[in-house]
């Protein structure tokens, strides 16, 4: 389809539910996808190391799939195993998930366990010769991260991780627009993820503290950037084709003063070789604003959280809305007030578009959840998956690293892995 020489009424009429779904269907990112159709009658048998929430917000999807058996669970907590053990009543159970990658009969393993477990969990389980699903961010630092990738390269076992937003309908028709220019040139991405709430979770006996409120501590958790800024970064890099070169940042403990170490109020930028930046900031004590990515070229915005996108050359104001203006400007005229004169700005009377008829559903993890089985099954990896993962962890990383030393740190280039540093296939 050619984008750049539509018109945008055309356009938004092309770009309607159904193109979605021919676009889906066609996409690098679900490629795995492709070799359904002849998969139909087999099965793959996973464990899920690590059955917590998150670990059975996944079980939930995996239970679903009629290509899938838990079969196996592995947690050092009880209430844990049980409460998987309710989704998959027939799983074997590890306290050690060393015996669980000892098990032949698991092709593969879910890991959402603490992030300080990622690397050595994931790096035995491909030499037990089993395909790796890790959370995000996939490990503690850089440098694991960077093994782990080089790993699955080595062993080429199937690795995806935790970036639902590759497989969300609203991601990826935003993404679509970006590349085809709809938007402009994009000089700046804005992401922010805001919350208030604690983070903290209730403990039955003090000496749990730390394995239930891992995320507050330093040894277990590196806090907003691990867990929520690793989506959002792996958005900048996806819009603008190419990561970051250097970061700064500021961050503190200004509220939930607990005995966390983790910040709760975090601001990075990330500078681009071209001087284009973005920015991630996390507030957990004010959820006015909640969470998005502000992807702005000089002809648009895209806001994939919401699945809205608005354009520059908005129609003027109504003539009443107007006739109000200029009563406003004639009354702020008359008093003696300094500077300029009161107007409303463009951009207040801009509800804009949305993407799709109506918000999906989902965020994508049942369709990653899903892909990975199918590339487990078919043992082909889809493009980009493992690099994308990678990056936005590595990402996220750095930007810790740079609140920690209070000084702006450039990507190493031992941990460029080629990638990103052209512009993709459309």
């Amino acid at each position: 389809m050619d984008f750049k020489g539509m018109k945008r009424r055309d356009f938004l009429k092309n770009m309607g539910v159904a193109g979605l779904t021919a676009f889906v269907a066609s996409s690098p990112w679900v490629s795995a996808f492709s070799e359904s159709a002849r998969t139909q009658k087999e099965k793959i048998r996973l464990g899920i190391i690590g059955p917590g929430s998150r670990g059975r917000h996944l079980m939930h999807f995996l239970c679903k799939n009629p290509k899938v058996e838990v079969a196996a669970l592995c947690d050092i907590y009880r209430p844990s195993i049980d409460a998987a053990l309710r989704l998959a009543p027939g799983a074997k159970v590890y306290a050690d998930y060393r015996q669980l990658l000892d098990d032949r009969s698991v092709d593969g393993v879910f890991v959402a366990t603490p992030l300080n477990a990622h690397y050595p969990i994931v790096m035995d389980a491909f030499d037990a010769g089993k395909h790796v699903f890790c959370e995000k961010s996939i490990g503690y630092t850089i440098e694991e991260c960077f093994r782990m990738y080089n790993k699955h390269l080595e062993t080429g076992l199937i690795f995806f991780t935790g970036q639902q937003r590759l497989f969300d309908p609203r991601y990826l028709k935003a993404m679509e627009m970006v590349h085809a220019g709809i938007f402009g040139e994009v000089n700046a991405i804005r992401t922010f993820w805001n919350r208030n709430d604690d983070w903290r979770r209730q403990v039955p006996s003090p000496e749990l503290e730390r394995l239930i409120n891992w995320r507050l501590y330093r040894e277990s958790s590196k806090g907003l950037m691990t867990e929520l800024a690793c989506h959002q970064l792996q958005i900048g890099s996806w819009a603008l084709q190419k990561i970051p070169e250097t970061v700064m940042g500021h961050g503190a403990i200004t509220y939930w003063k607990d005995g966390r170490e983790v910040y709760d109020n975090i601001s990075c930028i990330y500078t681009f070789d071209d001087g284009k930046i973005m920015t991630f900031d996390s507030v957990i004590s004010n959820k006015f604003y909640g969470l998005e990515e502000q992807i702005m070229g000089h002809l648009g915005t895209v806001e994939p959280e919401k699945g809205r996108y608005f354009f520059e050359d908005v129609a003027p104001a109504p003539g009443f809305l107007q006739m109000l203006n200029d009563v406003e400007r004639k009354l702020f005229d008359a008093l003696p007030f300094a500077g300029t004169s009161w107007a409303p700005e463009t951009a207040n009377e801009n509800r804009g578009e949305f993407i799709l008829g109506e918000r999906p559903k989902g965020d994508g993890t049942d369709l990653l959840v899903n892909a990975f089985v199918e590339a487990a099954i078919t043992r082909r990896q889809p493009e980009r998956i493992a690099e994308e993962g990678y990056y936005a962890s590595a990402l996220c990383l750095l930007g810790d690293q740079a609140l920690q030393e209070k000084r702006a740190l450039t990507f190493p280039d031992e941990f460029k892995i080629g990638y990103l540093n052209h512009q993709r296939t459309k």
